[in-house]
């Protein structure tokens, strides 16, 4: 029996423009890579894989015209709340640029694979608010018990805005 594999994007859109995206991007056999201390995770690495990821995002998301409203390390994943800002953002490359240069490098230092090989999207809606979409991430760390508040949590950030700012003002 043939296995069929599930397709992941919308078959009539093109992923550019002027849309929001909430990415989840999965660790290699869901490792617990992006732990906060190795008493959390054998698999622990830290806070230098972390920066060298947002490192990249950042540059990407200038070279691909995107605004990273949040982002979020889970122990095992990743999460990010992406908007395009011209016709130009294309935002399946950005993620294949972001998920090839960081998987590189991490490969070059650790000898293991990053990333697991597809990721997850969600287009929102026009009628979806992206502060609501960015709390929920931000928020995440707390419902999965790794902290008691968003900014306790050291994981979490916006290269567009301040969180305080973006989580309180609802």
């Amino acid at each position: 029996m043939k296995k069929y594999q599930k397709r992941v994007r919308l078959r009539e859109f093109s992923y550019k423009g002027y849309y929001r995206y909430f990415i989840t991007i999965i660790a290699d056999r869901k490792k617990k890579i992006f732990c906060i201390s190795d008493a959390e995770a054998p698999n622990y690495i830290g806070n230098e894989i972390v920066e060298h990821i947002l490192k990249v995002l950042k540059d990407l998301s200038v070279v691909y015209q995107f605004i990273v409203w949040a982002y979020c390390f889970m122990p095992d994943h990743f999460h990010m709340l992406i908007e395009g800002k011209s016709p130009d953002s294309d935002m399946k490359e950005l993620i294949f640029k972001f998920k090839q240069k960081t998987a590189f490098e991490f490969k070059k230092v650790y000898q293991e694979r990053l990333w697991q090989e597809n990721y997850y999207e969600h287009v929102l809606r026009k009628s979806e608010d992206t502060r609501k979409v960015a709390r929920y991430i931000f928020e995440n760390p707390i419902r999965k018990g790794l902290s008691q508040a968003v900014l306790d949590y050291p994981y979490i950030g916006s290269f567009e805005v301040n969180i305080k700012d973006l989580c309180f003002s609802m």
